[in-house]
């Protein structure tokens, strides 16, 4: 009897032993886990946005008349002095002395505007010879490692602008001897019989037809419009920007155009951002301010040349980017004191790490220190997962 009895304490004893052993034992968590590396990072600003033809022409009747139809279809390309509209004489009903010091006047306004114009085209070509030369001397300095990054991109971005200013008022130009050959003729058949001859309208700038705002024939007044003309390989993207996105965009950031139906994203640079911002209602119903930036596409125009105006684009404006960054998924980082912090595997167990973090993308962190490359941390850790607690990596 006194065997058993000892039989049993001890049978007891070993359960109690091994419920105590087994209560302190501790369970492993599953966790997920990444690895710290290098790699290339940037920081971009993301939205939608759309192209258009930086030059857009509205061709007008010049005189009031019987406009024939429209041969053009839109799309059609047309070249500088093709024939777009034809408008025959209407009975004269001119012969009003103010209608022909009205037409007099806008001969004088015309000619001032086409003066002006080419006064415009020396100083834009002035200050493109002195934008290019900046940038020539800026290239020097980088290369010779006086000047950073930015201050070559700020350059490159001022002689692109000047480059553009330049052909928009050579096309402003056109224009006004258009506008001025327009007046002339509203002139020389103003205060006199109905003309015997038809008047031909012709393109002032090579390009493509837009739009046919007025297809069939019939009587027009003078200064109605017929038809949009423009160059649609001369262009540019619009996007509109939250205001405290604007802010972090200058003149020079690279873009990214993605998902425009090429293959491969286009290269671009912002050349404007425009210093009015505007109220626009967001999809959930909410008011924003919004900013338009302009952006010049700078890739090869052969990998682009199917896009139009109106086009839809995703545009990625890089604030920042590096080549060589040690970097840890955002998921993994959780906010410690006054800073930030992560798990890192050791040995099989969590151990709390403090971090100094730089840039962030959204997706991953830039390391500034409290980590080196190669060790795992635990990324989305849950509640379970503290400071000792042993750890295995959890496989799908």
């Amino acid at each position: 009897m006194k065997r058993r009895r000892m039989l049993l304490l001890l049978a007891v004893l070993a359960i109690v032993v091994l419920a105590v052993i087994y209560g302190l034992v501790q369970k492993s968590v599953r966790v997920q886990t990444e690895t710290v590396d290098r790699g290339p990072m940037q920081v971009t600003v993301e939205e939608d946005g759309k192209t258009r033809v930086i030059d857009r022409y509205t061709i007008t009747a010049p005189i009031a008349g019987f406009l024939t139809r429209i041969r053009l279809d839109e799309g059609d390309p047309i070249s500088k002095g093709q024939q777009l509209a034809v408008l025959e004489p209407l009975p004269s009903e001119s012969l009003d002395p103010r209608a022909r010091a009205r037409a007099e006047a806008d001969v004088e306004a015309a000619e001032s505007a086409s003066k002006r114009a080419r006064e415009e085209v020396e100083a834009a070509k002035a200050d493109y010879a002195y934008a290019q030369a900046g940038y020539e001397r800026t290239q020097k300095l980088f290369e010779q490692g006086i000047v950073s990054k930015d201050e070559i991109d700020r350059s490159e971005a001022q002689a692109s602008k000047a480059e553009a200013n330049l052909g928009s008022a050579r096309f402003a130009v056109e224009v006004a001897r258009h506008q001025l050959e327009a007046a002339r003729t509203a002139l020389k058949y103003t205060g006199r019989e109905a003309p015997s001859e038809a008047i031909e309208i012709d393109s002032p700038v090579d390009g493509s037809v837009f739009r046919i705002i007025r297809e069939s024939e019939g009587v027009v007044a003078a200064g109605q419009q017929i038809l949009e003309i423009g160059d649609p390989s001369a262009l540019e993207v619009e996007v509109d920007l939250l205001s405290a996105d604007a802010v972090k965009v200058h003149p020079g950031t690279r873009v990214l155009f993605e998902r425009w139906g090429g293959g491969e994203p286009l290269e671009g640079r912002v050349r404007v951002v425009e210093p009015s911002g505007f109220t626009k209602i967001s999809a959930l119903g909410v008011e924003e301010q919004r900013v338009f930036v302009i952006s010049d596409i700078t890739s090869p125009r052969e990998e682009w040349q199917d896009l139009g105006d109106g086009y839809r684009v995703d545009a990625s404006f890089v604030l920042w980017e590096a080549e060589d960054v040690l970097q840890v998924p955002e998921g993994a980082l959780f906010r410690h004191g006054d800073g930030w912090a992560v798990f890192v595997v050791e040995n099989g167990r969590a151990a709390l790490r403090p971090v100094t973090i730089g840039q962030r993308n959204g997706i991953t962190a830039e390391v500034v220190s409290g980590l080196a490359e190669g060790e795992k941390v635990i990324v989305h850790p849950g509640r379970e997962v503290e400071a000792g607690v042993r750890v295995e990596r959890w496989r799908e």
